[in-house]
């Protein structure tokens, strides 16, 4: 069995992404691509009125995340194995939340040409995680731009990742429940999702579905 060479973790805000990511990047010696989220200056005011600064934040993520993932392609996808803690698609989940009926029209052209453009993962690693848990994980960390953060739209993204990743074909999808999992604090807990990952095979279509990693 082959095991993927370009894996991206995924899942709503706090679910652990970026420490999975990073811990994955560190023991199979992978590249470790991370979301630019700080290059960002309209995100503190989008968690204060997202009404008002929706459209300016989603399209400069857009292009953020399409310039990292041509990059890629520009340094051989291929000559080494890579873990990004996001995957492109899922930017058409915050679309669908923030944006109004005329912005996503427009937003949905743009996408479309960019995202034909850009290689796609073997495998997606989708962290799913109790509400109680994404609060707490976003209260520790302390970021300043998510001080105002509305835990009611944390919720709600929540809700849309899961029924973003529950109908996502585009590449296999290993789900996993880290609900009352600790893969930072505990070596099991991790040992065994590292397994479960590299079990997964990158060939075919469709879901690979993992709920939960036993205690």
């Amino acid at each position: 069995m082959s095991l993927p060479r370009y894996i991206a973790i995924e899942g709503p805000i706090g679910a652990g992404k970026t420490s999975l990511s990073a811990k994955l990047a560190e023991d199979l010696q992978a590249r470790l691509v991370l979301e630019k989220l700080d290059d960002n200056p309209f995100l503190a005011e989008f968690y204060q009125d997202r009404r008002k600064h929706a459209l300016k934040t989603q399209i400069l993520f857009l292009i953020s995340r399409y310039q990292q993932q041509r990059e890629l392609i520009q340094h051989d996808l291929f000559s080494q194995m890579i873990i990004c803690d996001y995957l492109f698609a899922k930017d058409r989940i915050f679309a669908s939340l923030n944006l109004s009926k005329d912005e996503q029209f427009i937003y949905e052209k743009i996408y479309s040409l960019l995202d034909a453009q850009l290689p796609k993962p073997d495998l997606v690693v989708y962290l799913q995680a109790s509400l109680d848990v994404l609060k707490k994980h976003i209260k520790k960390r302390g970021l300043d731009y998510e001080k105002h953060i509305d835990m009611g739209y944390v919720e709600e993204l929540s809700e849309a990742y899961n029924r973003f990743f529950f109908t996502y074909t585009a590449t296999p999808v290993l789900t996993v429940n880290v609900t009352d999992i600790d893969f930072v604090k505990n070596p099991n807990d991790y040992a065994n999702l590292v397994r479960e990952i590299l079990n997964t095979s990158k060939r075919g279509r469709g879901m690979t579905r993992f709920v939960g990693i036993g205690k």
